[in-house]
């Protein structure tokens, strides 16, 4: 299943169902039964997905063209947002413009930052630039959302903890980025203006076909303009989203509507590929993040 945020023509935001170019708004099609937002189904996801399945064997089942409603990020306010660096070639990438190696620690334990929950865009919003920014940076990634409360969660236990996966694209604003992670904190402000998922969550059972071992076989591109920049795949991330959660559980709870970040893709960012490849990112440029299984992201800069 995919699973949505929409904004109908009444300006009302509720969680729907993607079936093809149909939505279904899942509280007024099962007459109240489910809820009207994603976080509060995610809540209880385990009550509710029966619901939706049986929903959907329903005929003329109530729905509305896509065409007549905006897509919002699937997940608006989700209650947390850790982004971890768990792809090697990213690091070492990263490392090596900046005239540095990669740490020891980095091979110890994934490692992550928080960012800012609220904050979250969806396709085609629009994304400002900061006021103090002029080297505007996307990066490809793609992102777990939390589906039940747990705690020291084992890496071998933690797909029991996963409700679905989302395309994700973490902006950067490098020149504010750099500065204050100078002072060995951050990144914060580089960070927190902005952070775009969607255009779905796909449940995780629609990316069992594509898995190899702990990892999926899927194809992560970015485009800016139109022109393929970053190429990359998922099944060469180092650590795995077990590892991740594992981590992030460590002593402290996740709960339902958390959101964990993969890291930028091998080459999936601009600061990777570097200026001789592309400019950075300016207003009117347009940025569209495709992952096999999870759809294309697409935003524009203001």
């Amino acid at each position: 299943m995919k699973f949505i945020t929409f904004t109908n023509r009444e300006q009302q935001q509720r969680a729907g169902i993607l079936m093809n170019d149909s939505v279904i708004d899942l509280n007024f099609a099962s007459n109240g039964e489910l809820p009207e937002t994603m976080a509060d189904f995610i809540k209880n996801q385990s009550l509710y997905i029966p619901v939706v399945q049986s929903l959907l064997e329903t005929k003329d089942l109530p729905s509305i063209n896509l065409k007549n409603v905006q897509l919002t990020a699937p997940l608006p306010n989700p209650t947390s947002f850790r982004d971890f660096v768990a792809f090697e070639t990213h690091v070492k990438n990263a490392t090596k413009r900046s005239g540095d190696t990669v740490a020891p620690e980095w091979y110890e334990m994934p490692i992550f930052y928080f960012s800012n929950p609220n904050a979250m865009k969806g396709p085609k919003e629009e994304v400002k630039r900061p006021s103090r920014c002029i080297r505007l940076d996307y990066e490809l990634e793609l992102a777990c959302v939390i589906g039940k409360e747990g705690k020291n969660i084992k890496a071998s236990e933690a797909e029991d903890y996963i409700f679905g996966y989302t395309i994700l694209n973490d902006w950067s604003a490098r020149d504010i980025q750099m500065k204050e992670m100078k002072v060995l904190l951050g990144p914060a402000k580089g960070k927190d203006f902005a952070t775009s998922i969607g255009p779905y969550i796909v449940t995780k059972d629609e990316l069992e076909p594509y898995r190899v071992g702990q990892r999926f076989n899927l194809e992560m591109t970015a485009k800016v303009n139109g022109e393929v920049l970053s190429k990359g795949n998922f099944k060469d991330i180092y650590y795995t989203f077990g590892d991740m959660i594992e981590r992030a559980s460590e002593d402290v709870a996740l709960y339902p509507g958390d959101i964990i970040g993969s890291g930028t893709v091998g080459f999936g960012c601009l600061m990777e590929l570097g200026t001789e490849v592309h400019r950075w990112l300016e207003p009117g440029d347009e940025v569209e993040l495709t992952i096999t299984g999870l759809g294309s992201l697409t935003n524009k800069i203001i």
